[in-house]
C-alpha cells in the first residue's frame, strides 16, 4: 500500500440497539477513521444500506456527532467522536409491510376478491408512494396473500380514479384472471366528465397509447405505442361540460384520460392532460362504475355496480340536469 492510499476504517460497533421502530448503531471514532469523511465511515458501520440512502439519512438528521445531528455527508471526522446512526429502512423495503387500511368489499370468495376503491388509494407501491397502498391493505387482511405476485392484483387503477377492482386470492385464479385480462374477457365500463361537447351519438377512439417522449410521466398517442381503443357515450351535456360512460377494450395506463384529452376533451380536474378543477371536483373525474367477468375457478358470470362516490355524484348530477336537449 503507498503512503497516499489509506484503509478503510474498520467498523467498532461497540453498541446496537433498537428503539421502539428502528435500529440505532454506534461507534467511537477511531484512529483509522481520523480525517475520514462521514459518508465514507458511515458505508462500512452500515453496508447494507446504499451510498445514496446513506447520505439521504444524513441530510434527514438521522446521524449524529456526540449527540448532535451531522447534516454534510463531506464532513471530516475526528478521533474520539461518538458517531450513531438510527437504521431507517429505504422506503422501498416498506412495499409489501402489511398495513391494516380500510378496502371496501364488494364480493368475496375463497379465490377472488371485489372490492371498490376510493380516490386518492394508490394500488401499488411505486416510488413516492411505498406504503398505504391496497396492496399493504391486502397483505393485512390476508395474510396468504404474501404467497401471491402483487399480493393477487391482476390490474390497477390510478390513484385519483375511484371504482371497482377485481383480485385473485388463489394462485389460480390469479392465473385465470391474468389470462382473461390478456383476452379482454374482464368488461370495465366508466362514468366521467370531460371538458367540451363530445356530441350527441356515440363513437370509438381507436389510437396506441405510449410513453410522452417530451414528459415522461405522461402517456400519449404514439405510433410506437401499444394498440387502444376506448368506446364512448354520451349522456349529457350542459354547456360546458360532458357526462359520458366509456368501455375499454383495453387497458393500457391512462387510457381513458390520454384518449378524451386527444380528443379535445379531457376529463374535469385531470391537471395531468389539460383538465380543469370544476364542479367542486379537484381530482379526476373518473370512476370504474361497472365490472364483469366469469369466475377465475367456476366460470359463472359476475356483474357488479359500483355507485358514484359522493363528489362524483353531485358533479354528474348538476351536468345532467342541466344537459342540453
Amino acid at each position: 500500500m503507498s503512503g497516499s492510499e489509506r484503509a478503510d476504517p474498520v467498523p467498532n460497533t461497540d453498541d446496537v440497539e433498537l428503539d421502539s421502530e428502528f435500529e440505532r448503531r454506534g461507534q467511537v471514532v477511531d484512529a483509522a477513521a481520523h480525517g475520514q469523511r462521514l459518508d465514507r465511515v458511515l458505508a462500512v458501520l452500515v453496508p447494507e444500506f446504499s451510498r445514496s440512502h446513506l447520505q439521504g439519512l444524513v441530510e434527514a438528521g438521522e446521524v449524529t456527532l456526540d449527540g448532535q445531528p451531522a447534516t454534510v455527508s463531506s464532513r471530516k471526522l475526528r478521533a474520539g467522536q461518538r458517531l450513531e446512526v438510527r437504521l431507517v429502512p429505504p422506503a422501498e423495503s416498506l412495499a409489501y409491510r402489511p398495513e391494516a387500511l380500510p378496502i371496501e368489499v364488494v364480493y368475496e370468495d375463497v379465490h377472488v376478491l371485489v372490492v371498490n376503491k376510493p380516490a386518492g388509494l394508490v394500488v401499488h407501491p411505486a416510488a413516492g408512494n411505498w406504503s398505504g397502498t391496497l396492496l399493504n391493505g391486502l397483505l393485512a387482511r390476508d395474510p396468504r396473500a404474501a404467497q401471491l405476485p402483487r399480493a393477487g392484483i391482476v390490474h390497477r387503477l390510478d390513484k385519483d380514479t375511484s371504482g371497482l377492482m377485481v383480485v385473485g386470492r388463489t394462485l389460480e385464479a390469479v392465473t385465470a384472471l391474468v389470462r382473461d385480462m390478456a383476452q379482454r374477457d374482464i368488461h370495465r365500463r366508466y362514468m366521467a366528465l370531460a371538458h367540451g361537447d363530445v356530441g350527441r351519438r356515440p363513437f370509438t377512439v381507436e389510437a396506441p397509447i405510449g410513453r410522452d417522449p417530451a414528459l415522461r410521466t405522461r402517456m400519449a398517442v404514439v405510433a410506437s405505442g401499444k394498440p387502444a381503443r376506448t368506446d364512448v357515450e354520451p349522456v349529457g351535456f350542459d354547456g360546458q361540460i360532458s357526462a359520458i360512460r366509456c368501455k375499454l377494450h383495453t387497458g393500457r395506463t391512462h387510457q381513458i384520460r390520454v384518449h378524451l384529452s386527444q380528443q379535445g376533451h379531457p376529463l374535469v380536474a385531470d391537471a395531468l392532460y389539460g383538465g380543469c378543477p370544476a364542479l367542486g371536483l379537484q381530482r379526476q373525474a373518473l370512476h370504474a362504475a361497472e365490472l364483469a367477468f366469469a369466475h377465475p375457478i367456476s366460470r359463472e358470470p359476475l356483474h357488479f355496480e359500483a355507485p358514484l362516490p359522493a363528489d362524483l355524484s353531485i358533479a354528474w348530477a348538476a351536468v345532467v340536469k342541466n344537459a342540453q336537449t
